[in-house]
């Protein structure tokens, strides 16, 4: 992949324009972003629904994991496994999200997802995200198969 049809890792599109989240900063040791959570993420208690942590946690380490193996000359990265604890209820103001790399060897990741309230710092979900490194086009979504 060239320069040229790299995709452009913090815009908001797909799932993540969908979900509202907004990428702030992308580089290959971290990711920010931040939510603005409004009813279609609150769960019937009207606390942010577990989902929309999970998807914090899945978007963000996976964008990293794709800024760092596209640094390296790979295509990209996919998720492999997310694991993602929720600490706090949350109803309603500002999220926000930093991703830092744990490991970014020669075929996996794992990163580390904290999300906080931007009102008072607390740490109210965190998550860690595994991804494989993609070196042939061959292996994204079955193509290969």
């Amino acid at each position: 992949m060239n320069e040229s049809t790299q995709p452009d890792l913090a815009a908001s599109m797909g799932f993540d324009e969908t979900l509202g989240l907004q990428i702030d900063s992308v580089t290959s040791t971290e990711v920010t972003g931040h939510l603005d959570p409004d009813d279609r993420h609150r769960q019937p208690f009207g606390l942010v629904h577990g989902g929309v942590y999970c998807a914090i946690v899945e978007s963000l380490g996976s964008v990293g994991s794709a800024a760092h193996a596209m640094e390296k000359g790979m295509l990209g990265a996919v998720g492999l496994s997310n694991s993602t604890d929720f600490l706090r209820s949350h109803r309603e103001g500002r999220l926000e999200a930093r991703a830092t790399p744990v490991h970014q060897g020669r075929s996996q990741q794992l990163w580390l997802v904290e999300i906080t309230r931007a009102a008072d710092g607390k740490t109210v979900a965190r998550g860690q995200l595994r991804t494989y490194n993609l070196v042939s086009d061959e292996a994204i979504g079955g193509a290969g198969s």
